[in-house]
């Protein structure tokens, strides 16, 4: 069992950077791959970026978000810069055994989200 919690979010002017925090409890961290996704009101959760041995970012965050992870604290972080106000959203981490995958289905272990709001 994984539980995450996520920190960071706020509300930061258009262009501004923000960067979330997602902690995991367990011991095991550094075997899951570990995810970012969003959910606008009224949208579905979308894929924002994940890491395993490798990264993916959605094409809307390339070259401005950057995933990254500590395992020895346990935790993932998404640095945000360049911000838009279609950023706004609520972030979700969430964790899975094996290779980062970009959709939400097999992700089994999710936090609670954290505010990111992008005024203009």
């Amino acid at each position: 069992q994984v539980q995450l919690v996520e920190s960071g979010g706020g509300l930061v002017q258009a262009g501004g950077s923000l960067r979330l925090s997602c902690a995991a409890s367990g011991r095991t961290f550094s075997s899951y791959a570990m995810g970012w996704f969003r959910q606008a009101p009224g949208k579905g959760r979308e894929f924002v970026a994940a890491i395993s041995s490798r990264t993916y970012y959605a094409d809307s965050v390339k070259g401005r978000f950057t995933i990254s992870r500590d395992n020895a604290k346990n935790t993932v972080y998404l640095q945000m810069n360049s911000l838009k106000p279609e950023d706004t959203a609520s972030y979700y981490c969430a964790a899975r055994v094996g290779a980062a995958v970009v959709t939400a289905g097999p992700y089994n272990y999710w936090g609670q989200g954290t505010q990111v709001t992008v005024s203009s």
